[in-house]
């Protein structure tokens, strides 16, 4: 199973260790999820990390940074990507576009997220995105079983 998540999950998880993305944290680490992000979502965490409100100092930035990028896969956009060719409803928030094409570029099955205009995506009638968008409660149970890594024979 392929994931994107979006950088409110990943500070949930990674940050506030929210008890909603742990199971998503177990399933990357026993292999059975892979996550991916790109330059533009990287940057946007990088940025996000740094705000006062989360108390983060530099050893702690970096250190949360360099947990997300040893298991995040990068998926970067080919030069000249045409972001139209996906097909992809609009987000109201251009911020969160990012997400969208990051997920279409990657073939995710799942866009984690708990951002309320994503989640309005999911149920876009005329141009639904190629995979579900869902709060990290829900795609729980989605995720393969912890053993799906080591159920291949």
């Amino acid at each position: 199973m392929r994931l994107v998540l979006d950088t409110n999950i990943v500070m949930d998880m990674l940050h506030f260790a929210n008890p909603h993305t742990q199971p998503i944290r177990a399933a990357i680490a026993s292999g059975a999820v892979q996550c991916f992000t790109d330059a533009d979502c990287l940057a946007e965490l990088e940025r996000v990390t740094g705000y006062p409100a989360f108390g983060l100092d530099a050893a702690a930035r970096a250190a949360l940074l360099a947990e997300y990028r040893a298991f995040a896969l990068r998926c970067d956009a080919p030069p000249g990507e045409d972001e139209k060719a996906y097909g992809l409803p609009r987000c109201r928030d251009a911020d969160d576009q990012k997400f969208l094409i990051l997920g279409a570029r990657c073939a995710a099955d799942l866009l984690v997220t708990r951002d309320k205009l994503l989640l309005k995506l999911a149920r876009h009638r005329h141009k639904p995105p190629p995979y579900a968008i869902l709060t990290a409660e829900a795609a729980r149970a989605r995720l393969p079983s912890q053993d799906a890594a080591t159920d291949i024979v």
